[in-house]
């Protein structure tokens, strides 16, 4: 990740100062329950918490003991005996490397999880305000993007509403499933450590104890993780590519906001260009790319390996800084959208009635015209619309097949038909008024 892309809540969460925090955390806690268990003094726990829980522990000297031990754990534990002196050696006791990192990492991962929930709650809040607001505009629906029939601007935000839900469910349903605790030791048979460690620094770091970890926590949940991830992505595009759509010159139903002094282009001193709906099309790719590695990283071999460490070092921060900034800047797209009803009810009445189709043909098979003939008489007078040889409603009018009174045929183009549902629709989504 880069820091255009990147709120500080999150990175934080990934610095270097808030792992070694978290290592330390685990093995001090680890350290208190060992001591109660009698495995080591209570001396050596109260003296590592007093010497190491207000201190900053130095990146640059562990990287320097990393080149010689070629192992990160190892280097962290080495600091902090420079930093708690005697008592150090009694960290770690039966514990292994996996155990601090995999703990750390659902603890980021959950953390993660709530700034993720947070963002999601802005985006609901935004859609929410801004389709109340437009809840009976009217505008086209179009599907593979031709005119279809009409439908209200706050029922598409609804829809997204709907989907934003869904993916408040799934991320805290991922948060769940991610944030749990191994202190096993090695090959996770608890031989060095008691099962009561484990459960106590659970507690202690907010986490759920793992029911077997052979060693590393199983990374099919971590790839559900990231799946789940992928998947709120998905719908941050959807939106951001809907938006994009109605910020196409011959459309500009709606355009993210202009600001004052904003430019479009270098060349082109006109240009109003969809830059941040197009950016979180690319930043919705990025998070995606997360997923497959996740799902490769499930098949370790025996009780582990660490083939999974190097893509979840890239990945954990990765995915979720982006998903993170993506939210938000989504939110702020929907709060600030610039909405055009005018250019809506200009494009609805683009084809000339033609979206009132359905509508017709229904309205003659009721009046016993089969639905063969009713098609057909209503798609060649659509066709001449589409020709631009006149207005649908004077062409059905005139055509003897089309045996309905022309009051009738007036009435079946009022655009409140379309719409006598939407507060059904609402209140599905919103909830009652």
């Amino acid at each position: 990740m880069i820091s255009r892309y990147s709120r500080p809540a999150a990175v934080s969460i990934w610095s270097q100062e808030t792992k070694y925090r978290i290592w330390f955390e685990i093995e001090a806690h680890a350290a208190t329950r060992m001591a109660e268990l009698g495995t080591i003094p209570a001396s050596a726990a109260e003296a590592i918490w007093a010497k190491g829980k207000d201190v900053t522990f130095d990146a640059d000297r562990i990287d320097e003991i990393e080149r010689t031990t070629k192992h990160d754990v190892i280097a962290f534990l080495t600091h902090v005996s420079e930093i708690v002196g005697e008592e150090a050696r009694f960290l770690h006791q039966g514990m292994t490397s996996s155990d601090v990192l995999d703990t750390c990492f659902a603890v980021q991962l959950a953390r993660a999880s709530d700034l993720l929930i947070e963002g999601v709650d802005r985006v609901l809040a935004a859609l929410e305000t801004r389709a109340k607001e437009h809840k009976f505009t009217p505008c086209v629906g179009r599907s593979h993007g031709i005119h279809a029939e009409p439908v209200t601007f706050g029922l598409k935000l609804a829809g997204y509403h709907a989907e934003f839900q869904r993916a408040k469910r799934r991320l805290l349903i991922a948060k769940e499933e991610i944030a749990t605790c191994a202190i096993s030791g090695a090959v996770g048979t608890f031989a060095n450590v008691d099962p009561a460690v484990e459960q106590y620094v659970a507690e202690k770091m907010g986490l759920a104890v793992e029911p077997v970890s052979t060693q590393v926590i199983p990374r099919d949940r971590h790839a559900a993780f990231f799946a789940a991830l992928g998947v709120v992505a998905s719908s941050v595009e959807r939106l951001a590519i809907e938006i994009r759509h109605l910020q196409r010159t011959e459309v500009l139903e709606a355009e993210e906001f202009f600001d004052k002094g904003q430019k479009g282009s270098s060349a082109m001193p006109h240009k109003r260009n969809p830059i941040l709906t197009e950016n979180l099309t690319g930043l919705a790719r990025l998070v995606r790319s997360a997923v497959v590695p996740a799902m490769e990283n499930v098949a370790l071999w025996h009780e582990r390996d660490i083939s999974h460490s190097s893509v979840e070092r890239g990945i954990g921060p990765d995915a979720t800084i982006h998903l993170d900034f993506a939210l938000h800047r989504l939110a702020g797209v929907v709060e600030r959208l610039n909405v055009y009803p005018e250019n809506m009810q200009k494009n609805l009445d683009l084809l000339g009635g033609l979206v009132h189709s359905q509508r017709v043909m229904l309205a003659l098979t009721q009046a016993g015209v089969s639905r063969e003939d009713a098609y057909a008489a209503v798609q060649e007078n659509a066709m001449k619309v589409w020709r631009g040889e006149g207005r649908f409603l004077d062409f059905l009018k005139a055509d003897a097949r089309v045996t309905l009174p022309a009051e009738q045929l007036e009435a079946l183009f009022d655009l409140g038909y379309h719409t006598k549902h939407v507060d059904t629709v609402f209140a599905r989504v919103f909830g009652a008024a």
